[in-house]
């Protein structure tokens, strides 16, 4: 859409949202609420709900994606019918459950791979009243990720939302803290700890430059190298772990939460492909973890993030970092219950300072070479590698929105050039791992199975060290 010659300045999209809304890259994130009822929401009820709390979250919600005079793409506000933008699933009626979860899964694969129309704003609400063996309903949010990243996604969510123990009350997320050293460190040790974290740095840097350059990971069961895997669609599947389970894992350890989740996703990655693939133990096979530069600084809250003067705005804030996932050895592959050696995926990631000078790099790349050029760095890094991994925190609360329960929430990526990507998110004290592939190349369900059997056999590792 081109902006009228008469139309006053309008706000550009952020360098990061082009990223993701360009000819070389186009992302949506599906966020999907799980029901304890029935949902029975008058659709005058769900209108009059967005229109006091979405739409007036943020203008993004109500603009949509124009060139303006000086070929630069801007937000324009624009009238919103929200009875476009909200869908509901229609299925056969009186199926089982069971019958019903097939249903939801081919939508849900159906509207990952549509596009959403450029002529309203980027986002949907889809309602699918069908019960399934995890849920009385669902709720999916698709929004476009040049609209924001995970963080502004759960914003929007809890705008909408309330506590489900007491309305009154705003919705918190989990604290973050930064780890320090220890006051007993002596000068050797941290002059070590420096060395590593600048060699690390070097070559996580190193290997972020090859992977758009002249390496890209080896064909594996994982990873088909074809360059249309963005516009199929995906099906998916999802894991539950207890976040107190994977906090005295992480305490055995020494480790932290993220260690000890990845970990699990690293192993049940090389555990999958062996059970497809024997022959693909020794492929090189790295993840690109996505991450949230916020993490960085701490989080914010949900008031601060929209706030026009704020240290953490709303938007996408993101950096990526290259993790090789280690090989399989032979033990573990063949009985898949030797624990021996699961602790090496755990201690895969090395902290680095790579997350934010690659920030700044791609920043710098824009500025010499223009958000096209720079969007097609960003695809060049995503195709290099075999699966992508990301992660959200949600809500400590159980939250409810016109008196219907949400009992779990879990989220997707589409559009991303890899055959399989990993989302994690947290919710009620509880992690949801969500599983979503090509259709047709990966078969989630086997992946998810091969990610809980990681984990099993790394707190039975973590176990053992602690004694």
């Amino acid at each position: 859409m081109m902006e009228p010659q008469n139309e006053p300045q309008l706000p550009p999209v952020s360098p990061n949202g082009l990223y993701f809304n360009s000819s070389a890259v186009s992302l949506v994130i599906l966020a999907v609420l799980e029901t304890e009822q029935p949902i029975k929401i008058p659709p005058h009820q769900l209108v009059s709900l967005l229109d006091t709390h979405l739409l007036s979250l943020h203008p993004r919600f109500s603009s949509v994606i124009v060139t303006g005079r000086d070929g630069e793409k801007r937000w324009k506000r624009v009238g919103v019918n929200l009875k476009d933008h909200i869908k509901t699933a229609v299925f056969p009626q009186g199926k089982s459950p069971e019958y019903y979860e097939g249903c939801f899964n081919d939508y849900l694969s159906e509207i990952s791979a549509e596009q959403l129309p450029v002529t309203r704003p980027l986002w949907e609400i889809h309602l699918v009243k069908y019960p399934t063996p995890n849920a009385a309903g669902n709720v999916i949010f698709k929004i476009h990720h040049a609209i924001g990243d995970g963080y502004s996604l759960m914003a929007a969510l809890l705008s909408c939302f309330k506590r489900s123990d007491d309305p009154s009350l705003p919705l918190t997320l989990p604290s973050h803290r930064i780890r320090k050293l220890s006051s007993s460190s002596d000068d050797r040790a941290a002059v070590s700890r420096v060395l590593a974290a600048v060699l690390s740095t070097a070559s996580d840097l190193w290997l972020n430059f090859s992977k758009t350059r002249f390496l890209e990971d080896d064909l594996s069961p994982i990873r088909s190298g074809d360059p249309t895997i963005g516009l199929r669609p995906i099906s998916a599947a999802t894991v539950t772990f207890s976040l107190d389970e994977i906090k005295q894992i992480k305490s055995q350890l020494g480790m932290t939460v993220n260690d000890v989740i990845t970990g699990a996703v690293f192993l049940g990655t090389r555990l999958y492909m062996h059970g497809v693939d024997p022959g693909s133990d020794g492929a090189d096979t790295t993840a690109l973890v996505l991450l949230n530069t916020r993490m960085l600084r701490s989080y914010n809250s949900i008031e601060e993030m929209v706030k026009q003067e704020t240290n953490s705005p709303w938007g996408n804030h993101f950096s990526f970092l290259h993790v090789t996932i280690p090989k399989l050895t032979t033990s573990t592959a063949a009985t898949s219950n030797d624990s021996d050696d699961a602790l090496e995926f755990v201690r895969a990631k090395r902290h680095s300072l790579a997350v934010p000078l690659t920030a700044k790099l791609l920043h710098l790349y824009r500025k010499l070479k223009g958000s096209e050029a720079a969007a097609g760095y960003v695809y060049r890094v995503m195709k290099s590698t075999s699966m992508l991994i990301t992660n959200m925190i949600g809500p400590v609360e159980k939250m409810s929105m016109a008196d219907h329960h949400i009992k779990g929430i879990y989220f997707l990526v589409s559009g991303n050039p890899q055959n399989v990507q990993t989302t994690i998110v947290s919710y009620m004290g509880e992690l949801r791992v969500s599983v979503a592939a090509e259709k047709g190349f990966i078969d989630p369900n086997t992946f998810k199975s091969c990610v809980e059997t990681a984990f099993r056999l790394i707190r039975k590792s973590a176990c053992t060290a602690s004694h």
